[in-house]
């Protein structure tokens, strides 16, 4: 059993709390992700788990077992960390084997975990190689590979793939993915890129200055986020956030128009009583625009500049007032020799946030 849970976990350096009160819980195979802007608070918490960090408050569980006082090698968990760390004077094979010599595992089972791992990452023939001969991919299978042998109950991963280019990270995601569904272990796996959070969870976790804003499926969070910074700070492009204010509200429903393009007015669902003058925040994905005229009102913004990627073309706009949209149409190859474009807004795929960011329903 590897569940894994955390009740009303604190970090607190001197007098600065940095963690408030956490709560999850992890199931017995999930993927988490933690996600969040740098400084949220995400590794330290995954530090925790690990028994890298003291907590200040709350409690740590795993596998049905309180793991406050107890030490980082005792706890059932391995981790793979950002920096590869591996001992560049031995081959692969010696650091995949090292921990496990270390602590007096028998030779026969030692082999045959390192075979195993080599096995299941594909680095049988780097064997005999020592680190600088591999390749940051390489290096990186090899981390997760010294994790693989220890048969952890939790595999912690604190931003593996931050040192590897564009190409390769899209790689290890994949395989990452591959290994866990082969494994079938618990993993929690902090990241800043939203894109690998998405891609690999089975369930996201959105911090932001030590706080957890919200926990969800990848799709459940990006469909219906709690507040606006989870709707902007998940999906690739963000969210678009334009200034409005509600016109007419009542009867489970409120009337906003933009600020300074009055004629521009969505009629949504709100049962959150909004009085007319209120100012808000609408927040539209780029791929939810439509044509003029397919929507519930247009929008007409001048195009700034336009990016063509085969088959789908990303606008890169302002409004009127100046503020900036991101806009996506599919096969546009044309669109970036006008100056302006209007598009279609539409109530079904518009969100409606407070001034202080919270979600209006």
């Amino acid at each position: 059993m590897s569940e894994l849970s955390l009740k009303n976990v604190v970090k607190r350096f001197g007098a600065l709390e940095i963690v408030h009160g956490a709560n999850l819980e992890v199931k017995d195979g999930e993927f988490v992700v933690f996600v969040g802007p740098s400084g949220c608070g995400k590794s330290t918490l995954l530090r925790m788990i690990a028994g890298l960090e003291d907590i200040s408050g709350g409690e740590i569980n795993i596998g049905g077992k309180v793991v406050n006082d107890v030490e980082s090698a005792d706890r059932g968990i391995a981790m793979v960390f950002q920096s590869y760390a591996l001992y560049p004077h031995m081959t692969v094979e010696e650091n995949l084997s090292f921990g496990l010599r270390m602590n007096g595992n028998p030779k026969a089972d030692t082999e045959k975990r390192v075979k195993h791992a080599a096995n299941i990452l594909q680095i049988n023939e780097l064997m005999q190689r020592r680190p600088k001969q591999l390749s940051g991919g390489q290096r990186q299978r090899v981390a997760i590979g010294r994790a693989i042998v220890r048969e952890p109950q939790v595999f912690l991963f604190d931003e593996p793939l931050s040192n590897l280019d564009a190409e390769l990270r899209v790689q290890m995601r994949v395989e990452i993915s591959r290994l866990h569904k082969q494994l079938g272990t618990t993993m929690i796996y902090v990241t800043h890129d939203q894109t690998e959070a998405m891609t690999l969870a089975d369930k996201i976790v959105v911090l932001r200055a030590g706080n957890i804003e919200q926990i969800g499926a990848p799709l459940d969070l990006y469909d219906d986020p709690a507040n606006q910074f989870v709707a902007g700070f998940v999906g690739s492009p963000k969210m678009n956030f334009l200034e409005a204010e509600i016109v007419e509200g009542g009867g489970g429903k409120a009337t906003v128009a933009l600020v300074n393009e009055k004629d521009v007015r969505l009629t949504l669902p709100v049962m959150d009583p909004v009085a007319p003058g209120t100012r808000v925040t609408l927040g539209i994905r780029p791929e939810h625009f439509s044509d003029a005229g397919e929507g519930d009102t247009d929008l007409t913004v001048s195009i700034d500049v336009a990016e063509h990627l085969g088959n789908t073309s990303y606008i890169y706009a302002t409004t009127a007032d100046n503020e900036p949209l991101i806009i996506e149409r599919p096969e546009s190859r044309t669109v970036g020799n006008r100056d302006q474009l209007t598009v279609g807004l539409s109530a079904k795929h518009t969100f409606l946030f407070d001034s202080a960011g919270k979600r209006l329903r």
